[in-house]
């Protein structure tokens, strides 16, 4: 490995940590939605024949990859 030479300065990345647009905050949709669980600690109502647990888990799937896609849609740098 080559080590930099005298009196040059590091490189550093840029950190995206940075970014505080008021859209992350809608992240925290996908994550609170799941723990609340009298949404889906019951039987009815069925779809096609499958509890309200297991479709619903996948609607939080769906929550998460919407939210997910419109942050990043809404927060990344355009130009």
């Amino acid at each position: 490995m080559s080590e930099p030479a005298e009196g040059a300065a590091p490189q550093t990345a840029v950190s995206r940590a940075k970014d505080r647009s008021p859209w992350n905050w809608l992240l925290f949709v996908p994550i609170v939605v799941p723990l609340l669980t009298p949404l889906f600690n019951r039987d009815a109502p069925r779809l096609f024949g499958f509890p309200a647990f297991y479709w619903l888990q996948f609607a939080f799937i769906l929550i998460g990859v919407t939210t997910t896609t419109l942050v990043y849609q809404m927060t990344r740098k355009r130009g």
